[in-house]
């Protein structure tokens, strides 16, 4: 979605992602170690909250999906920092043009707790993501028991984005 305001083109993404927690995994979320008895099973670092960060970020530009980008059939991928993936998708972002302006996000699980690990989480985004730590929203809850999350079988991310156009 495209929006002209005066001169300043926006686009506007949405990602969604989720893995399941496993035993043997480490848990990571935003790019930090996050101390639990299971981690989340993927591909890569399976960063779930980076994940549906990079899908908004290549959504709002209409360019596919991570897995078109970061196959996980593909071996280079394997057990890769999705921190990393994100600084390449922020580049493919750069060269069209564009610069994030903002982002909200959410992480949903029913344990841990992951407040005293969002403020580092915020900074790791923004330096990947090279905006202000301001632009940066990271918020996690749970539900109430309900679901695979509220079961604690998995976590899930939510995140929305806006791009700006550089140079409209």
């Amino acid at each position: 979605m495209a929006f002209e305001i005066g001169v300043l083109k926006i686009r506007v993404g949405i990602g969604y992602d989720v893995h399941a927690l496993v035993e043997g995994r480490q848990l990571i979320l935003g790019g930090v170690e996050v101390p639990y008895e299971r981690g989340l099973l993927g591909h890569s670092d399976a960063d779930v909250l980076i994940h549906a960060l990079m899908d908004a970020l290549l959504g709002a530009l209409a360019l596919g999906d991570i897995g078109a980008h970061f196959p996980d059939r593909d071996p280079r991928y394997s057990g890769i920092s999705s921190l990393f993936l994100l600084e390449r998708v922020v580049e493919l972002i750069e060269n069209h043009g564009y610069c994030v302006g903002n982002i909200d996000s959410i992480i949903v699980a029913e344990r841990p707790k992951f407040a005293p690990f969002i403020p580092q989480m915020r900074i790791n985004l923004a330096r990947a993501l090279k905006i202000e730590v301001e632009n940066v929203s990271v918020k996690a809850t749970t539900t109430e028991r309900l679901g695979f999350e509220g079961r604690s079988e998995g976590i899930g991310a939510q995140v929305i984005v806006n791009l700006e156009k550089v140079n409209p």
